[in-house]
């Protein structure tokens, strides 16, 4: 007999999938042990999972799946062809459909007016910036660069600066992270630009005393000059999305975590297999987190599957904790849905965001 959680791993369905199947009477295991209700399958069920997880990762509906599971063994494979024909046959249509409406956004995109990109910078920027502020601004967003060639708008930091802010932000899509920090001598109107990973990796390595820094803009080009020092080079010629949009979130339950516990329940605790679907991001591991009312989290055992737990990637939450710095720090979720925000006590304006992660049901 195997396992849920070893059905789970040689099946590329997840343990909540599994659940999910034998509940609507799809993929029923062999026996349930009535004690502790869990789940064991016989090795043949093994092959009937993996096409499961097939029919599933093609996105087949739920009735044609109990069809073609049903279908599958019988001599005949007329119904099962046949089903399997006329999914594709939608998923083509669906392409279709798809491909004319993103023809029409790309012809409204070509249309739309860009002021940001209409004409190039011609002034030369200046501004000085606290060495200690600005490292620590980077350290606490260089964890959510992107890496996507086909996103290189996202290969950097974006450097915003409006007044005497200095705002840095960097997203990969599935998380996101702000920071601030004061600047001095600039004081003029919003100037943004992307600071190519290399570069600000570079810039950082430049920020190893107390003393003020000076950070230029001219044109296309960035420079950071710490003393003698000096790293420069052309910014991503991108705009780079309007991250305040982003970070608009409903207000949501608050909990103040002891971060060294918290890791430790983390890298501890469950975790479930995610990221089955592309559109979920890379293949990685899940901690469903429970965060009450009265401001206590708890890392969520499996089977406890309550829609209010919120799951995320665990990867990206210790990343998010080792950004933010601090021994306490506040973990802020409203639904399922929304974002995930890891903010400081001493400061809510440097914070982390992170997509949740779509269990499987």
């Amino acid at each position: 007999m195997r396992s849920i959680g070893e059905m789970a791993r040689d099946s590329g369905l997840g343990v909540s999938a599994l659940r999910f199947y034998d509940r609507a009477g799809v993929l029923v295991p062999a026996w349930v042990d009535p004690v502790s209700g869990y789940r064991w399958y016989d090795p043949g069920q093994l092959d009937e999972a993996r096409l499961l997880a097939r029919l599933r990762r093609a996105g087949m509906p739920l009735a044609d799946i109990r069809l073609v599971l049903a279908g599958w063994s019988s001599a005949d494979t007329d119904l099962v062809r046949g089903l399997l024909q006329a999914h594709l046959r939608r998923l083509e249509l669906g392409l279709a459909d798809a491909r004319s409406e993103f023809s029409a956004l790309r012809t409204l995109l070509d249309h739309r007016e860009t002021p940001m990109t209409a004409a190039p910078r011609t002034a030369t920027v200046r501004m000085s910036v606290s060495a200690p502020e600005l490292a620590a601004a980077l350290d606490s967003v260089r964890f959510a660069t992107g890496g996507d060639p086909e996103l290189p708008m996202l290969g950097g930091v974006l450097f915003d600066a409006e007044g005497d802010a200095l705002h840095l932000v960097a997203t990969d899509r599935y998380r996101l992270a702000v920071a601030r920090t004061g600047t001095a001598g600039h004081g003029g109107p919003r100037v943004q630009v992307i600071v190519p990973v290399p570069l600000a990796d570079a810039m950082r390595a430049l920020l190893s005393g107390d003393e003020p820094v000076a950070l230029t803009v001219d044109g296309d080009r960035v420079a950071l000059e710490a003393g003698d020092r000096q790293a420069a080079g052309q910014c991503l010629a991108y705009d780079f999305p309007d991250y305040r949009r982003l970070v608009q979130l409903p207000s949501g339950r608050r909990a103040l975590v002891d971060v060294p516990a918290f890791r430790r329940a983390l890298e501890t605790g469950p975790v479930r297999a995610g990221g089955a679907h592309e559109k979920d991001g890379p293949s990685h591991e899940i901690s469903v987190l429970r965060v009450t009312d009265d401001g206590t989290v708890t890392v969520c055992e499996d089977g406890d599957d309550d829609r209010n737990h919120v799951a995320v990637n665990r990867a990206f939450l210790l990343d998010a904790l080792a950004a933010g710095d601090r021994d306490r720090l506040i973990l802020e979720c409203g639904t399922s849905t929304a974002p995930l925000a890891v903010r400081r006590t001493d400061d809510e304006t440097a914070f982390s965001l992170l997509m949740p992660v779509r269990l499987d049901d």
